[in-house]
């Protein structure tokens, strides 16, 4: 598929992404801690067997699982060295998958420090680093690069410059999380929604999104109407909410919103105005088989 097939597929109609990656690893065996990133390169049969369960759920994409595959979060498992391997092998095991029928997008996400003044990343290492990872995505074969669970401004526009400018044109599509309290929906950052959905389209994006956060579903809903109202029909926009809010068992989060209830969910999100959809954290195959179902009819 080339870039331009997907930049026009994700004007026309439905267009279902992938669920959550990590829970499905651990599903697998996958121990929580470990580096799932270099599972890419060790294992790349279980990262295979999860793309594959969301193929078969019905998705028009699938997202690498390279989320923290950026040499500051890779450091923290001692493998800064391998981010462009990582990146690379990412790409090919979900190329594998997919074949050419359906669409890869390579994730990006986020640093996990603070870029000066309030930390001590400078904006240039850190756009080295999301050109390395871009460079392997690319590499490896991704119809397009999604931007995911950033928090800041800062670190957005650095990773949206990167991607534009290693991505070899491929489309861009960049998301924030948002958390709603008195002052609305912000980021951890203190970003309101159509503060970033209007920096976005500026930095001229294929697509602006929300995801993850700590939203209720009714919540989701409320934040894709905020979405809506400040992109003015000036670009696409992708949701991709958690399977609601978790609530702690036995000291472990639990998400028990059932897919029929995420796909009811994201049916509103659709009628609202956005018709690009996935989930993030707690979302199964199977919450997104009932949404690719009930969106598709």
């Amino acid at each position: 598929m080339t870039e331009r097939n997907l930049k026009a597929r994700i004007q026309q109609g439905v267009f279902i992404l992938d669920g959550a990656m990590g829970t499905q690893l651990f599903a697998r065996g996958v121990e929580p801690g470990r580096c799932n990133d270099w599972l890419n390169v060790e294992q790349p049969h279980i990262v295979l067997d999860v793309h594959r369960a969301y193929l078969d759920a019905g998705v028009d994409a699938i997202i690498t699982n390279t989320f923290g595959a950026n040499r500051y979060a890779l450091g923290r498992h001692g493998v800064t060295d391998k981010a462009f391997e990582i990146n690379e092998a990412g790409a090919q095991v979900a190329r594998k998958a997919a074949g050419e029928g359906r669409y890869v997008l390579g994730d990006i996400g986020p640093t996990g420090d603070f870029l000066e003044p309030l930390g001590m990343l400078k904006p240039d290492q850190v756009r080295e680093a999301f050109v390395e990872q871009v460079k392997g995505l690319v590499e490896g074969g991704v119809d397009g690069l999604i931007i995911e669970t950033m928090t800041a401004m800062e670190e957005m526009e650095v990773a949206i410059a990167a991607a534009k400018s290693a991505g070899n044109g491929l489309p861009v599509l960049a998301s924030m999380s948002f958390d709603k309290g008195g002052a609305g929906f912000r980021t951890m950052m203190g970003v309101d929604a159509a503060t970033a959905v209007a920096k976005m389209i500026a930095l001229r994006v294929d697509a602006v999104g929300f995801n993850c956060g700590t939203a209720t579903l009714d919540e989701y809903v409320e934040l894709a109407k905020l979405y809506v109202t400040a992109a003015k029909g000036k670009v696409q926009i992708f949701a991709e909410p958690n399977a609601g809010k978790p609530e702690l068992v036995d000291g472990q989060a639990v998400y028990k919103v059932t897919p029929d209830e995420f796909a009811a969910a994201c049916r509103k999100i659709l009628d609202a105005g956005i018709h690009i959809l996935g989930g993030c954290c707690g979302s199964t195959p199977d919450h997104i088989h009932a949404v690719a179902e009930h969106l598709k009819q």
